[in-house]
């Protein structure tokens, strides 16, 4: 396949995607939006608005000339450090953590910009240091240094799943751009070690493993969300409720409309909708693996990769969340689940897929002519 036509593959899933989270974010949220505002659209509002800003921003990020990514690759990352800095010492407090800056109605989280500079920063340093990734000082450590800074700051705030997450993305890309697998098999033991003694050092974090191990032990304490969220994709069965029939949504899922909404999905879509939901990620990692692929352009190659593999993770992570394979974390389902900047930066990423695509097709093109 053509990468024309896997790019209107992919924009076909996205929009599938963007369509099915609107119908499940009003269903899961309008009881509790009724309940606590006193209208039933109100999340929904939020969620319209959040899916616009993103097309938008999408369709300016389109007009921008595919060069200026690689020129700003840096100030992009120096934004993002910056806000997360800022975050950090003025964010708004919810929950003990601080991960949003709050204007006005408005919540922005910088940890989601901070992932898509990443991404780009990387791309752009992998592609130039193409040569000397063999080599541990000169190749892979700057990259690897400045990965640790934007993971350390959101560590900071505090937020382990996203700090895990940023550093899974950044392995793909030093996995895809070749460097030694000795030395990433030491980066990978070192983030691990770390990652368990991080879990170990908090009451919270030890909770929530053994909470993963054994649910049943605390069913109206720690275990209640993912018991909760079983007995919403039981009730599902295989052809669902139908849509707006959920009774889990009813005060008794928390956060139904925002990290559990695969449950909902389950519920009221069952087995049939679940499934649908995967393979339609599957579909999307599928044509951006082989978008990266059919790329001759480094930075394309490397950029493409970084994104799909940035919301392929977050999606395996959520469904994995949900079904009770991994413990609880406050990950999104990206594309479908309420939540205004995780929404608005996936549809940047995905624009910058079709536009790493298409510059990438240009390349092969010339260099073809010019054979």
């Amino acid at each position: 396949m053509n990468p024309r036509r896997l790019r209107q593959m992919l924009l076909v899933v996205i929009l599938t995607l963007l369509s099915l989270g609107i119908v499940a974010v009003y269903s899961a949220s309008a009881f509790i939006s009724e309940a606590t505002y006193g209208g039933s659209a109100r999340f929904l509002f939020h969620h319209l608005i959040a899916v616009a800003c993103g097309l938008l921003l999408a369709v300016v990020c389109l007009g921008v000339p595919f060069s200026n990514w690689r020129r700003w690759a840096r100030w992009l990352l120096l934004a993002s450090i910056v806000m997360l800095l800022l975050v950090v010492l003025f964010g708004q407090e919810v929950s003990g953590a601080k991960r949003w800056f709050r204007i006005g109605r408005l919540s922005l989280q910088p940890s989601e910009f901070a992932q898509l500079s990443l991404v780009v920063y990387l791309s752009d340093v992998l592609a130039r240091r193409s040569e000397h990734l063999q080599d541990f000082w000169k190749g892979l450590l700057p990259p690897l240094l400045v990965t640790g800074t934007i993971a350390g700051l959101v560590l900071l705030q505090p937020d382990l799943g996203t700090t895990i997450a940023i550093g899974a993305v950044a392995f793909l890309l030093f996995l895809v751009a070749k460097a030694r697998p000795r030395h990433l098999l030491i980066v990978a033991s070192i983030a691990i070690i770390a990652v368990v003694f991080l879990i170990a050092g908090e009451e919270y974090r030890r909770r929530r493993i053994l909470t993963f191990l054994n649910p049943w032990a605390d069913p109206q304490g720690s275990g209640y969300q993912i018991l909760q969220s079983y007995v919403s994709l039981a009730s599902g069965g295989v052809a669902g409720l139908g849509v707006g029939s959920s009774l889990q949504k009813l005060f008794f899922l928390p956060s139904a409309h925002t990290d559990f909404i695969f449950a909902i999905i389950g519920e009221e879509l069952g087995l049939l909708g679940t499934t649908a939901v995967i393979i339609l990620f599957a579909l999307f990692i599928t044509c951006g693996l082989r978008i990266a692929v059919a790329s001759s352009d480094l930075f394309s190659k490397y950029l493409v990769c970084g994104l799909v593999g940035m919301i392929g993770f977050e999606a395996m992570v959520n469904i994995a969340v949900v079904t009770g394979m991994l413990p609880t974390k406050g990950l999104p389902l990206p594309l479908l689940s309420y939540g205004g900047t995780s929404m608005v930066m996936n549809l940047v990423a995905c624009a910058l897929i079709f536009q790493a695509s298409r510059h990438g097709e240009r390349i092969y093109s010339k260099s073809a002519v010019g054979r």
